[in-house]
Formats: C-alpha cells, structure tokens, sequence
C-alpha cells in the first residue's frame, strides 16, 4: 500500500481557517505560513478586524490552492 505524501487541500485550508499560516507550514511552505503568522494578526488589530477577516480567508484560499496543485 503506497503512501501518498501530497498534502490534502480540505485539511490545509481548515488548518489556516484555524490559524492563518498553518494551512501554508503544513503544504511545507514555511516562510510563507511565517508571512501569514504575523500579517493575520497585524491587520486585525489594524483595522479593527475588518481586514483581518479578508487576510484569514485569503490565507485559507491559498493554502487550498497550493496543496490543489501539488
């Protein structure tokens, strides 16, 4: 029975809905789950979340579409 090591896009996208950045860390895309660790928070408290939320969903989106086409 092989394995598959390509990483699933639901769970990458459920992880950075959880926390933006952990979808990205878990696609292996360290730096950029980094980006999205101190970008998230910066914009929610700078735009009194309004901004955070578009970021969040962004960070989601993404993580869905990188793990998609690996």
């Amino acid at each position: 029975m092989a394995s598959d090591s390509r990483p699933d896009p639901g769970i990458a996208a459920v992880l950075s809905l959880l926390l933006p950045g952990l979808g990205q860390c878990y696609n292996g895309k360290f730096l950029r789950g980094i980006f999205w660790f101190v970008v998230t928070p910066g914009l929610w408290l700078g735009s009194a979340g309004l901004l955070g939320w578009i970021c969040h969903l962004v960070a989601a989106y993404t993580a869905y579409s990188y793990a998609k086409k690996q």
